[in-house]
């Protein structure tokens, strides 16, 4: 059972530190995605921290690693990609890694350590983000094993809290 939440807007230093440090690690300038003022909420839970910006949760931070939610659509207009056949798809929904053989195209140049956008290849969807475990030429190479490790899923606990959230 969800042990009981709390959510509270930050003060402008806080937010503009979140901002600032989501920028830094997502490489991306959130003022070109946020023309106005950013409002930022944390919401606490057993589990992550969740960042709503302006409203929509965007980001959470899991044992001290900030990360961008499934719904932050924005972001992954410039971010690189990690195409999936739909046989891979179940599994990387349930938690496993990014292997090869499951892989149909990547999308952008990404290096060691990079996020990326796990998306299937029939629909386009994002479906998980994904820490790069070699640069992109590397990968294009490789044949067997793990390619991206899996930090947020569809169905994870984040997701799910997300979705319930937002039916409310």
């Amino acid at each position: 059972m969800q042990k009981k939440h709390r959510r509270h807007h930050l003060r402008a230093k806080q937010a503009k530190s979140i901002i600032e440090q989501a920028s830094a690690i997502l490489k991306v300038d959130f003022n070109k995605i946020f023309i106005n003022k950013v409002y930022v909420e944390r919401v606490e839970t057993d589990f992550a921290e969740i960042f709503i910006l302006n409203g929509r949760p965007m980001l959470f931070k899991v044992e001290e690693k900030l990360l961008p939610t499934l719904p932050f659509n924005e972001l992954f207009a410039s971010t690189p990609r990690i195409i999936v056949d739909m046989g891979a798809v179940p599994y990387v929904c349930n938690g496993a890694n990014v292997m090869s053989p499951g892989i149909v195209e990547f999308q952008g140049h990404f290096g060691k350590g990079d996020l990326v956008v796990i998306v299937d290849e029939k629909h386009g969807k994002a479906i998980a983000i994904g820490e790069a475990l070699y640069d992109v030429e590397t990968v294009r190479k490789t044949i067997k094993g793990p390619v991206a490790r899996n930090l947020h899923f569809v169905g994870d606990r984040t997701w799910t809290f997300i979705a319930n959230m937002r039916k409310k």
